[in-house]
């Protein structure tokens, strides 16, 4: 029997949530939304990545963190879940590092990303 499954995510800022996924090119809509799983089971979301197959990833606040809920047997993404949850948060982690570092007046000089797939970004301010 299948049932929604909820990932634990350090994922705090819906907007920039929102950036990692433009980022990465995984459309979704921002709406307040129930999705449906498996024996037409439902859950309430903030956040709905579409699938192709009409059963829908969502992102919703637990109070402390937006967590992914997913019937894991309708997962269909270009990537497996793993992979997704690893590009997600690197694509998230990058996003918050950029934005915040750039309220405090630092600038993005070079981003690498390098042959095992981490991110090297170089930061300046001027005093």
């Amino acid at each position: 029997m299948s049932h929604f499954t909820h990932i634990k995510t350090r994922i705090q800022n819906l907007s920039y949530l929102e950036s990692a996924l433009n980022r990465l090119n995984i459309n979704f809509e921002k709406e307040k939304k129930t999705i449906v799983g498996y024996q037409s089971q439902t859950y309430d979301v903030n956040l709905v990545i579409p699938q192709s197959n009409g059963y829908e990833i969502g992102f919703n606040w637990n109070g402390e963190e937006y967590e992914l809920i997913v019937d894991l047997s309708f997962w269909n993404q270009p990537w497996s879940l793993e992979t997704f949850m690893e590009k997600l948060s690197q694509s998230y982690a990058n996003e918050t590092i950029l934005t915040e570092s750039a309220k405090q007046g630092f600038e993005q000089i070079k981003q690498t990303t390098n042959n095992d797939g981490s991110i090297t970004l170089v930061l300046e301010r001027w005093n």
